[in-house]
């Protein structure tokens, strides 16, 4: 049994119109449904789907085929899960061959498929760009609020068969855990109430990076400034949904590999530098200056990484 990757995310929104344009801020191409409104990043018939109106998000994880959905059902009911059969409906508008769906201990609506189908057209963003990092790697991450990680770490690790990459204590507590190539796919944080923090989705061009920040800063909705982060080694900002929510935009993160990878603490917090966090309390901004100051006075570096053909070796000297 393997979850592959975070397939799509469905979030209820007030305000569909307000979506739309911040869609356009991250690149993301917008197209209404008879649900809602559809936001895609790649070939895929979505990456997002937003409901008018109030209910709980929802995550949907990727299997291979119906073998491994039938397997992770099995995981599931023998450590005491209870996993539902969506109804036809659903099943059509998530655009999937077949799934299932369970509820996590934080209360969110965990659906498992296979076979998202493609968009009978390419996917077309508001302005000419490189495209987003997806294919096997999936749609790209979500951080997930707890009042206590400890509790939910189990299902997720245990259960799921989700892989611990690196944790962080300070300035906040946070586990991070990868299901493919991408460092994380998804993050528990402890602050607060259930409910998600962030989701995040990769560009492929530093510039459509810098594009996607400039026309956020336009329009005044820039939360966490650019910087880059010391695990995924991601440069990126977050921008405030008009779900409330966070959205990071990135570029540049690490691949790994189970076979050589390493669990560890990040001793250094979760940013090199940047990062300016508005949702942090003041003491916790304190401490996370301190701890990029060490990372500074102790030249901690990262390498960059960039796909193939985003870049070219400068020569030495």
């Amino acid at each position: 049994m393997r979850i592959d990757s975070l397939g799509y995310v469905g979030v209820f929104a007030a305000d569909l119109d307000a979506w739309r344009e911040f869609a356009g801020v991250l690149g993301m191409q917008a197209q209404s449904v008879p649900t809602g409104l559809s936001l895609r990043i790649d070939a895929k018939v979505h990456r997002l789907l937003l409901h008018p109106g109030e209910g709980s998000p929802y995550f949907g994880w990727e299997v291979e085929d119906g073998a491994a959905l039938a397997a992770v059902a099995s995981r599931l009911e023998s450590s005491g899960v209870a996993v539902h059969r969506p109804a036809p409906d659903e099943t059509t508008d998530r655009g999937v061959a077949d799934m299932l769906w369970c509820v996590d201990p934080l209360g969110n609506r965990i659906e498992l498929f296979h076979g998202l189908r493609n968009a009978d057209r390419p996917f077309t963003p508001p302005r000419p760009m490189r495209g987003f990092r997806t294919g096997t790697l999936g749609l790209g991450h979500a951080v997930l609020r707890t009042p206590d990680v400890d509790r939910v770490l189990p299902f997720y690790r245990d259960v799921l068969g989700f892989r611990l990459s690196d944790y962080t204590n300070r300035p906040f507590r946070a586990v991070f855990f990868h299901v493919n190539a991408r460092h994380h796919s998804l993050a528990l944080l402890e602050a607060g109430q259930p409910g998600v923090h962030h989701l995040m989705v990769e560009v492929l061009s530093i510039d459509d990076l810098g594009r996607a920040y400039d026309a956020a800063l336009e329009r005044q909705v820039v939360s966490v400034t650019l910087g880059r982060h010391t695990n995924d080694h991601m440069l990126s900002f977050y921008a405030r949904s008009p779900s409330g929510f966070l959205f990071e935009c990135g570029w540049g993160g690490r691949s790994i590999e189970d076979a050589t990878w390493s669990v560890q603490e990040m001793v250094h917090g979760p940013s090199l530098w940047g990062h300016e966090r508005s949702w942090l309390s003041e003491e916790g901004r304190a401490e996370a200056k301190q701890l990029q100051r060490l990372a500074a006075a102790e030249g901690v570096h990262a390498p960059v990484h960039a796909v193939a053909g985003e870049y070219d070796e400068a020569p030495p000297g």
